[in-house]
């Protein structure tokens, strides 16, 4: 109740139901980020352009959401592909720099304004597939278990400026992204309540 949130990856998924329940949850504000602003359409947050691989979006969006508390750092990328496939190689280049680097360079940029403002969140999207991997998405997995590293080392650096970083590791979820497994998925608004539910408990 009452923080400013940004969160990537914000017009569809998962990251739409972030929006939808921090916003009924209180929040005084919400970010909604995505590459194509028109495409946010929950009226009651604050559209902003961002492609996360972009260091000039990500320095657009620090220059106006000086006021933020908590980032969630939500958008992902999953193209999928053995170790061995022909295209791995590109094909994991392309998912570090959604997976990796963009919430590298997010965090690293927004960590200094949280700090000015008292302390906040940054709670990362992750995976199941950071503790082990499959074949079918061999790649994926690498640049989750990389986050997974990032993530870790974040929260001993951000620690004493009275930052909390959340790692959300979920397995698959109910959304367009994993739309063709034919296994059981986590509901969307379940995993965003339980993150919610312990960004509030301090956990």
């Amino acid at each position: 109740e009452g923080s400013v949130v940004l969160v990537t990856g914000a017009n569809r998924g998962l990251g739409a139901e972030y929006v939808r329940q921090l916003l009924d949850r209180g929040a005084a504000k919400v970010y909604a980020a995505a590459r194509q602003i028109e495409s946010v359409t929950n009226s009651g947050a604050v559209p902003i352009r961002l492609d996360v691989t972009s260091a000039t979006d990500i320095a657009a969006a620090v220059e106006a959401c000086g006021d933020l508390t908590m980032l969630i750092n939500n958008a992902g990328v999953v193209l999928g592909g053995r170790i061995m496939a022909e295209n791995a190689l590109e094909n994991a280049k392309a998912e570090f720099e959604t997976n990796v680097w963009g919430p590298f360079n997010l965090s690293k940029a927004f960590a200094p304004v949280l700090a000015k403002n008292g302390g906040g969140a940054i709670v990362n999207v992750l995976s199941a597939a950071s503790w082990f991997s499959m074949k079918e998405v061999a790649t994926y997995a690498m640049s989750k278990s990389a986050a997974w590293s990032f993530t870790n080392g974040l929260r001993i650096d951000v620690a004493p400026s009275n930052t909390l970083v959340v790692a959300v590791h979920a397995g698959f979820i109910d959304t367009e992204m994993a739309a063709n497994v034919k296994m059981d998925k986590t509901s969307p608004f379940q995993v965003v309540d339980r993150t919610l539910n312990a960004v509030e408990a301090g956990v």
